[in-house]
């Protein structure tokens, strides 16, 4: 079992989308950073989702998108002039007790550089030292790097992700076939959200997943919508509004003094 709680809360980038204002602070933190990341722990997350991709240098960083601000490739920039965090510097600042889903970016040079410069080859010996000390889970929508990483770090968990269109009736049958340990749908790829009313119930496409092997995410719920993804039974929620979400699912979570969740 990768949740022990359900559902349980996973700040995607760190507190959210870069726009959400730590109580006390000023202005938002910028996503996938370590303030940010602090940031949702201090919120009361055992969980964090990271985005990381390789620069031309064969380092590991944390960005979502392929380009910086300025649209330059990060596969075409080293590490130094792209000014973003390394993986590497995030897991040594992180506490041990801070789990973390690490998203990996794969690069379209992935498919012609040797494979040792692959990002999945770069990622492998990272994993299994993080390993060690926390708890992991990785998550992206390459297939290929899932299942370089299955054999390279046996026992890390890991999941297929799938992007809004893509039904929730087909990615459980195909994180299934592939034997990944999750399945991590978009909230367009469901039911609730979905424009093809014949789609069954989440509850029921939940427990399909279950009754599989896998381990259900939703991604990216709002605060208005996560009680229903809970309670569809959905073992966690990767979402953008980490404060917002806790007081519609965990509401005594969310309240001043609680005890964080575990």
């Amino acid at each position: 079992m990768i949740f022990e709680n359900t559902p349980t809360v996973i700040g995607h980038r760190g507190l959210g989308s870069g726009e959400i204002t730590p109580p006390g602070a000023q202005e938002p933190v910028a996503e996938n950073t370590l303030p940010s990341m602090l940031a949702a722990v201090d919120a009361g997350l055992s969980w964090v989702e990271i985005d990381v991709t390789r620069t031309a240098d064969d380092v590991l960083v944390l960005r979502h998108d392929p380009t910086t601000v300025d649209g330059d490739h990060l596969v075409d920039l080293p590490a130094t002039a792209s000014g973003l965090p390394r993986l590497t510097e995030i897991f040594d600042a992180l506490p041990a007790d801070v789990a973390v889903d690490v998203d990996v970016k794969t690069v379209l040079e992935d498919a012609l550089d040797e494979p040792s410069r692959r990002t999945g080859a770069l990622l492998a010996p990272v994993l299994r030292r993080e390993a060690k000390r926390r708890r992991l889970l990785v998550t992206s929508f390459d297939p290929s790097l899932l299942m370089f990483l299955r054999e390279e770090v046996p026992g890390v968990p890991l999941g297929l992700l799938t992007w809004l269109r893509f039904p929730l009736w087909h990615a459980v049958p195909a994180a299934a076939g592939l034997g990944m340990d999750v399945v991590a749908v978009h909230t367009g790829s469901c039911g609730i959200e979905h424009p093809d009313t014949r789609l069954r119930p989440l509850e029921h496409c939940v427990d399909i997943a279950h009754k599989a092997g896998l381990e259900a995410i939703a991604w990216c719920p709002s605060a208005e919508a996560a009680p229903t993804y809970a309670e569809a039974g959905f073992d966690a929620m990767v979402v953008n509004d980490v404060p917002g979400v806790l007081a519609a699912v965990q509401p005594s979570a969310a309240a001043p003094g609680a005890d964080a969740p575990a």
